[in-house]
């Protein structure tokens, strides 16, 4: 549709699809590994063009890392991997939703989400502007986080850096650099780095010194100074099955999607003419293969195919990481926490409490039981937990912060509680954004997806594992001649082209670090 957006901001970029036939007449099939977004993006994109696609979920549910599931034994709750923000910025990621919802009707808005720093200030976004830089100004402006003595000391060079973006060169730019280093060289007042910055890091699940620079000033593009929709977000009115993956499912299975949720892949075969997926008691035999599922599974997978090419992809594949683990925790209380709490609190400095939710202000179920009860259910999250960390010594902590943050929660009984530690994520780390692995792979039958994958576009978490999704499909589409699917991000460069020659201008000047400028440059390697 001509002059179609896909939010309010007009400067949000188009990433035509590859060109072809609008319908596969080939009658090929494609199995889809992992039913998480980027899984379902895939199959969607598939699906729509006429290939015959069947979908393995290890899991009882769809959704991946975003899915939920009914607390065994009492159907009143449901349990899930945690809070998750679907910002206004998530084009791609909303665009798979609209499949079931074209109205997005079952997202509902937080109108502001605070950040707090344990015995310091309290940042808020309700009431900024929300048109870059304005956005940012009105931000630094207001926030009790800075003060003109703070200001005069950030190295504006840096600070600059923040607006001075090309994509994707930007995330090669800072290869060898990780977010604390930079932090460092940006010299920001410690509230304001805590609040404004590390939180991004954090939502990475990783410590900012095993995180990758270029992925922060990525997210900081993205979420500040690149988009007018990036301080603002919605969340879904129910458990992500009920609200979001069900209603997807019952979408796709209308398309032709074979689903198999609780399907364990053991093996990739592409020794033959086709591919073949192995499971304990069947094999599919298809024209491609998209593996999309978490990073170690994925490195099982690749490791112990058969047929699969080798070289760098594969060793790119082998050389991931996985983020450090991550506990959430849901706790079903007697009594309800004070009215005016947020939704959803991010916090720092409070020991291993990385952010607080109560469920039961946009949950539709939570806030059922919580009305039947009389009660509240409250989550919390911690983020990057040391290996080895003792669960029990972990809970208490936890639970003596909420009782910092909330304290009418410390008076309160549990009624139920469930605990989840995972470590499946990827860590995002500075070894180097090129090496990364990439949608594509040497043999066209095998395509990869997910949040670990690649993407030249200033997308992140949930929002990169959709965009590699509908990349996936495109790429495979794209070989037999069919047409693919747009893709959206914010703008690929900074809006203010001003910043860059300021930025260089400053930094030539003595006693300052000197940007390299060229691709693959590392600021590491910068000369004073």
């Amino acid at each position: 549709m001509t002059g179609w957006r896909p939010g309010r901001d007009p400067r949000a970029h188009r990433h035509p699809g590859p060109a072809g036939v609008l319908r596969d007449p080939g009658g090929r099939r494609v199995t889809v590994i992992g039913g998480g977004i980027a899984g379902l993006a895939a199959a969607a994109g598939l699906a729509e063009r006429g290939v015959a696609v069947t979908l393995l979920e290890a899991a009882p549910q769809l959704g991946g890392r975003v899915r939920a599931w009914p607390v065994p034994g009492d159907p009143e709750r449901t349990m899930s991997r945690g809070f998750h923000a679907f910002f206004r910025q998530y084009y791609n990621l909303r665009a798979l939703l609209r499949r079931a919802d074209p109205a997005l009707g079952r997202l509902v808005p937080v109108e502001d989400y605070p950040l707090v720093l344990a015995g310091g200030h309290r940042d808020s976004f309700t009431g900024i502007p929300r048109t870059p830089p304005l956005n940012l100004a009105a931000f630094v402006l207001r926030s009790p986080s800075f003060t003109v003595r703070d200001l005069a000391r950030v190295d504006v060079a840096a600070a600059l850096e923040l607006l001075d973006v090309r994509f994707p060169r930007t995330f090669a730019d800072y290869d060898g650099e990780s977010a604390a280093e930079f932090l460092d060289r940006l010299r920001f007042p410690d509230a304001a780095r805590h609040l404004a910055l590390e939180v991004f890091a954090r939502s990475f699940f990783a410590d900012p010194r095993e995180f990758a620079a270029g992925e922060l000033v990525a997210m900081f593009h993205s979420y500040f100074v690149g988009s007018a929709e990036g301080l603002l977000f919605d969340v879904p009115d129910d458990d992500y099955d009920t609200a979001l993956w069900a209603p997807l499912a019952r979408y796709l299975q209308r398309r032709g999607v074979e689903i198999r949720t609780g399907a364990e892949v053991l093996g990739v075969d592409l020794t033959g003419p086709q591919a073949r997926t192995v499971l304990a008691d069947a094999e599919h035999a298809a024209d491609a293969v998209v593996l999309a599922v978490d990073p170690r599974t994925a490195r099982r997978l690749v490791a112990d195919g058969a047929g699969l090419p080798g070289g760098s992809w594969r060793d790119a594949v082998a050389a991931g990481r996985s983020a450090p683990p991550f506990a959430v925790w849901r706790l079903w209380l007697d009594r309800a926490v004070d009215a005016d709490r947020s939704p959803f609190l991010g916090t720092s400095g409070y020991g291993p409490l990385d952010n607080v939710t109560v469920l039961e202000r946009f949950e539709a179920g939570a806030a059922r039981w919580a009305q039947r009860h009389r009660g509240s259910v409250v989550e919390v999250h911690a983020y990057a937990v040391p290996p080895g960390t003792d669960e029990v010594a972990l809970r208490e902590q936890l639970r003596a912060e909420l009782h910092r943050v909330y304290p009418e929660t410390a008076a309160a009984g549990v009624r139920a509680q469930e605990w989840l530690l995972q470590q499946d994520c990827p860590l995002l780390d500075p070894s180097g954004w090129q090496r990364r692995p990439g949608v594509l792979t040497p043999d066209p039958r095998l395509v990869l997806a997910g949040d670990w994958v690649r993407s030249d576009l200033p997308v992140a978490l949930m929002e990169r594992a959709a965009t590699t999704g509908w990349a996936a499909a495109n790429t495979v589409l794209s070989g037999w001649g069919v047409a693919g699917h747009d893709l959206w991000s914010t703008p690929m460069a900074g809006r203010h082209p001003v910043a860059g020659v300021t930025r260089r201008v400053l930094a030539g000047r003595p006693g300052r670090r000197r940007p390299g400028g060229q691709p693959g440059y590392s600021p590491r390697a910068r000369s004073a």
